[in-house]
């Protein structure tokens, strides 16, 4: 039975597999539209003219929270549908002003509205590649009139570096852009879900970046050699005799031995450390809850590691009540003494499943230790099963000509 929409009504709103309405029954179209990925918005459903032949026009009035509470959105639907009584088209107005957006503004509407279900840690990231490429180089020009030409020349401009900056990012911090090809690619993939926001709001017909060939990306290639893990392990010595942040070093370790991402360790509380059992147990990563198996060389790290500052972090900040965030400086300095100034810090995830397989593991195992939930993302280590393929043949090989040679 339709009731009146009420706070209460629309928290406990369940979600469904697909996008669903709940419609007032005290000011009819006056609804809240509820997504399968759990964003829960006003909207305004009108007649454009009068009649039951007249066409229906929904309108989204904003979503469901701060500034818009329900009765807010209710007093503006009722205007709404004030205006639509007096034969306006509210909707087709508002479209037609946003026909007029700019990129930038487009791009702060699909942060408002277009990040579905993305967690916090990939909005900072579509954010920071917004701000530091796509607005300066497209940001003034309106959505409609961006071309197919427009978007490749964005694309070269990012990876020659055009957008390259050294941004001071609070009292003691700062962000290096430099661009690059691969930042070009994944910054061009963001650029191209923006644009298909744009299209399911009906501001473009066409997406731009459709057609657009990228740049091969080439991340997760970088595997470091059984000689330059040692190198690496000679460095972390040698970083701990120079001063070297100690903090920092255990954080590498750990990447090293666990192929944890960076913000996982970082971010790490004892609370989460399964001494008993060997696992750190994550109550949210990027893929959501996961547990990390840690093997005999990652519980040294941690039970040498002591407990600073009666903070819950394992590795807390030097100042405040936040967790360690200096891993990427002290990790440049590393890898200059271990000669390896090509590898990236994610690199020693990559390294992890690469010595993984090597030693026999399975893609779909490999998958697991990283915490891959779509198993296409571990598919980017399956050439590795070439070399243990390779040494297997040349066993045979040499069995058979053995055999064949010397009738052994």
């Amino acid at each position: 039975m339709p009731a009146k929409l009420t706070k209460t009504t629309i928290d406990r709103a369940q979600l469904k597999d697909a996008d669903y309405f709940i419609w007032d029954s005290e000011l009819k179209g006056f609804g809240i539209k509820i997504a399968k990925g759990g964003r829960k918005s006003y909207v305004c459903k009108y007649r454009v003219g009068s009649g039951r032949t007249a066409p229906t026009r929904r309108m989204t009035i904003g979503a469901h929270g701060s500034p818009w509470t329900v009765e807010q959105a209710r007093t503006e639907a009722r205007k709404i549908l004030g205006r639509a009584a007096n034969g306006e088209d509210p909707a087709k107005e508002k479209q037609d002003q946003r026909k007029q957006l700019t990129v930038a503004q487009l791009c702060d509407l699909y942060l408002e509205h277009g990040i579905g279900a993305k967690k916090a840690s990939t909005v900072a990231t579509d954010l920071g590649r917004i701000e530091r490429h796509i607005k300066p180089l497209l940001g003034k020009k309106k959505v409609p009139s961006v071309t197919r030409a427009d978007v490749r020349r964005f694309l070269q401009d990012v990876a020659n570096g055009k957008t390259s900056a050294d941004i001071k990012t609070g009292l003691r911090g700062r962000a290096i852009v430099r661009g690059g090809k691969g930042t070009a690619t994944r910054t061009i993939g963001l650029l191209g879900g923006i644009f298909s926001y744009a299209q399911d709001c009906g501001l473009i017909e066409v997406n731009p970046v459709r057609g657009v060939k990228r740049f091969a990306d080439r991340k997760g290639e970088r595997y470091l050699s059984k000689q330059e893990l040692v190198a690496l392990g000679k460095a972390f010595h040698d970083g701990l005799e120079r001063g070297l942040n100690p903090l920092a070093i255990a954080v590498l370790k750990l990447l090293v031995f666990t192929g944890a991402r960076k913000g996982e360790i970082e971010t790490l509380k004892w609370s989460a450390v399964d001494f008993d059992n060997g696992y750190l147990k994550l109550a949210d990563s990027k893929t959501g809850q996961k547990a990390i198996p840690l093997n005999a060389s990652a519980l040294e790290v941690l039970k040498n590691h002591p407990r600073l500052h009666d903070s819950p972090f394992v590795f807390p900040a030097h100042r405040g009540d936040g967790n360690y965030e200096g891993t990427p400086k002290v990790w440049r300095i590393i890898r200059s003494i271990a000669g390896l100034e090509d590898v990236r810090l994610h690199d020693l995830r990559h390294s992890f499943a690469s010595v993984a397989i090597s030693e026999g593991a399975s893609l779909p195992m490999v998958g697991a230790l990283l915490g891959h939930k779509d198993a296409a993302t571990t598919q980017r280590y399956a050439h590795l099963h070439d070399d243990p393929l390779k040494d297997a043949a040349e066993s045979v090989g040499s069995s058979i000509s053995a055999s064949l040679i010397n009738g052994e």
